[in-house]
C-alpha cells in the first residue's frame, strides 16, 4: 500500500491548483506534481468542504471535541500565564529584597505552574535555572564575585582607569586575576575608561558540531575537501536553509536534496526560522522516500541541525549525521548551488508582496521545473525524475 503524501505537500498541491492561471487545467497541475489527476481532484474537493465548513461554523462532533479540548488547554495555560504575571509583579514591587526569579520559578513550580510557562512568560532560559536548581552558588561564582567587587571599588576610585589599571589595583587588594580575566569580568558590567569606547556584543559564535564530517576527504597535497557524490539513492542527503524578503516579512526555506540524482527529496516553508522548520523538511522527505536507514544528512553548523529535535528525527529514522565546519560554503557547496539556482530564478525575479505568492512560486519550481524539467550535464542532460526511474530500474530489476 502506497504511503500517503505529507500534509505540507498536499496544502501547496492545493494552493498552486487553486491559485493557477487561466487555461491552466487541474491535470496539468498534477502532472507537473507528479501526483494522480483524479487524486489532485479529491484534495480540491476536501480543501473545498473543509472551508465552507469553516465559513458555516459546522463542525463534526469529533471537531467539536478536539475544539473544546484545544480551548480547555489554552484556558488552563491563559491561568498560568496570569498567575506568573501576577506573581512576579507582586514579587518586584517588594522593597528591600534582591530582585532573583529563580526562586520565584521555584516557588511557582511547587504551586502546580509548569517551569517551561513560568520560563517563557518571564524570558528565562531552562537550563540555567536548573544548574542554579541543583548548585545555587558555585566556587567559581563566589570567586568570580569577589574580584568583581575589587575591580568595582577601583573602577569607583578612578573612572579614567582601562582594565589593565584596574586588574592591577584588584591585584594589590588581594584578589589575583589575568588581564584578560578582567576585561571580561568589566566587559559584561559595562566598566569601561571614560576615554575608552563603548563596546557591544553584536556577533554570534557557531556552537560545536554534534556529527563528524563524512564528506571531507584530504587529497594528496593534505587540503580537505568535500565530496558529495552517491551510487544510490537514499545514501547521501544534503539539507539547508535559506530566506527572502516579502511585504509581509521574511520566508524562509529548508529543503533536503538527495545527491544521487540532485533531486529535491523534502522540504519544508514557514515565516519563522526555527528547529520544527528543519524537522519537518526532513519528516517530509522521509514519508516521501520510505525506508532511509543509513542515509547519511549533511548540514551546516546552524543550530537548527544541531537542536534535540532535529538530532533525535535522525535516530528515529537510524540515519547517519555529517555536518561541516563554520564559515565554510565549500563544505555544503552541493546545497549552496542549489539555493543559488533558486534565487536566479524565483527570489530575484520581482519583489513579493505576501508570503503565499512566494511560497506558491517556490513550490511550483522546485516540483515543476527543478525535479522534472530542469536537465542537469552531470545527470546526462536528464532531469533528476527521469535520471532516477533510469537508474533505478536496473536495480530493481536485479533485485
Amino acid at each position: 500500500m502506497p504511503k500517503p503524501y505529507p500534509k505540507e505537500f498536499r496544502d501547496d498541491v492545493v494552493r498552486v491548483a487553486e491559485n493557477r492561471e487561466l487555461g491552466v487545467t487541474v491535470e496539468q497541475i498534477a502532472n507537473d506534481f507528479g501526483v494522480h489527476p483524479m487524486t489532485l481532484t479529491k484534495w480540491l474537493a476536501r480543501s473545498r468542504a473543509t472551508r465552507q465548513a469553516a465559513e458555516s461554523g459546522a463542525l463534526s462532533p469529533g471537531d467539536r471535541d478536539a475544539e473544546l479540548r484545544e480551548l480547555r488547554q489554552r484556558n488552563r495555560l491563559l491561568e498560568q500565564e496570569v498567575e506568573v504575571l501576577r506573581r512576579a509583579a507582586a514579587y518586584l514591587g517588594q522593597a528591600h529584597l534582591p530582585k532573583r526569579f529563580y526562586p520565584l520559578v521555584t516557588e511557582l513550580a511547587a504551586d502546580g505552574i509548569p517551569v517551561t510557562v513560568t520560563c517563557r512568560v518571564l524570558k528565562l532560559s531552562r537550563q540555567p535555572y536548573y544548574r542554579w536548581l541543583k548548585q545555587p552558588i558555585t566556587n567559581a561564582d563566589r570567586v568570580e564575585a569577589y574580584r568583581a567587587n575589587a575591580l568595582f571599588d577601583a573602577h569607583q576610585d578612578d573612572a579614567e582607569f582601562g582594565h589593565r589599571l584596574l586588574a592591577d589595583e584588584a591585584r594589590d587588594a588581594g584578589e589575583s586575576m589575568a588581564d584578560r580575566t578582567a576585561w571580561r569580568i568589566c566587559r559584561d558590567n559595562g566598566w569601561w575608561s571614560a576615554f575608552g569606547k563603548k563596546r557591544s556584543r553584536n556577533g554570534k559564535k557557531a556552537g560545536p558540531p554534534v556529527h563528524d564530517d563524512l564528506c571531507a576527504v584530504v587529497d594528496e597535497t593534505g587540503r580537505i575537501r568535500h565530496e558529495f557524490t552517491a551510487d544510490g539513492p537514499n545514501r547521501l542527503w544534503l539539507t539547508d536553509i535559506t530566506e527572502h524578503r516579502t511585504g509581509e516579512g521574511k520566508l524562509y526555506l529548508c529543503a533536503v536534496k538527495d545527491v544521487f540524482a540532485n533531486k529535491i527529496v523534502g522540504y519544508s516553508i514557514d515565516s519563522r526560522m526555527k528547529s520544527s522548520l528543519a524537522v519537518r523538511a526532513l519528516e517530509n522527505a522521509v514519508q516521501m522516500r520510505g525506508d532511509v536507514a543509513g542515509c547519511v544528512i549533511h548540514s551546516d553548523r546552524g543550530s537548527q541541525f544541531r537542536s534535540r529535535k532535529f538530532l533525535r528525527a535522525i535516530s528515529r529514522h537510524r540515519m547517519v549525521g555529517s555536518m561541516g565546519r563554520v564559515g565554510a560554503a565549500g563544505d555544503n557547496a552541493a546545497m549552496e548551488s542549489f539555493f543559488s539556482l533558486l534565487q536566479k530564478n524565483v527570489l530575484n525575479r520581482r519583489s513579493w508582496a505576501t508570503r503565499d505568492e512566494l511560497r506558491i512560486a517556490i513550490v511550483t519550481w522546485i516540483e515543476r521545473t527543478y525535479n522534472r524539467r530542469r536537465r542537469q550535464a552531470a545527470l546526462g542532460r536528464l532531469t533528476p525524475v527521469e535520471f532516477e526511474a533510469i537508474m533505478s530500474t536496473p536495480a530493481a530489476l536485479a533485485a
